[in-house]
């Protein structure tokens, strides 16, 4: 068996102990959950990863201008945060996610038609129409999910004001 023997005055010590075990564990995870997921969705309209780097500017944005990553504002806004006494996550269930979270260097995708019309597309002067196509993706990663210099202070500043309290 293992223990620790603590000499002296303990009584502070322990008083402190016993106010920790009265924090709302899920209560902070749930703060500090709300507060990176504001945080990440504040990455799409600055364009720059948790590490501040910017993003690569998309064909779309270059073109129609706008905002890399927000023609539709459909990722960003799926961007949900779970908390419980065990921690918490941010994060998305859209599928295409991954690819603009980290990237996507050569891979061949097949897109195929839902209807029996086909995929219709213009290449010069002539409109097209197949079945399926097959394509090379060549996607920049443009990261968004992660934590930022900036949400570590944030949680370091939370946790500190939680254990001052008890």
């Amino acid at each position: 068996m293992y223990s620790i023997r603590i000499e002296g005055d303990t009584r502070r010590l322990i008083r402190r102990m016993r106010g920790l075990s009265e924090v709302d564990v899920r209560g902070v995870n749930r703060t500090l959950a709300e507060a990176v997921r504001t945080s990440t969705r504040e990455r799409f309209k600055e364009e720059r990863s948790p590490e501040g780097r910017r993003w690569e500017k998309s064909i779309r944005a270059s073109k129609e201008g706008g905002v890399t990553l927000t023609k539709s504002a459909a990722m960003k806004n799926s961007i949900k945060s779970t908390a419980d006494n065990s921690g918490f996550a941010v994060g998305t269930n859209k599928i295409y996610a991954k690819t603009h979270q980290f990237g996507e260097d050569g891979r061949k995708i097949t897109i195929k038609a839902k209807t029996s019309k086909g995929l219709v597309f213009k290449i010069g002067d002539r409109w097209i129409r197949k079945k399926q196509v097959t394509i090379k993706v060549n996607i920049p990663a443009r990261p968004f999910l992660g934590l930022s210099e900036e949400d570590l202070l944030e949680i370091k500043s939370t946790l500190e004001d939680v254990f001052e309290e008890e």
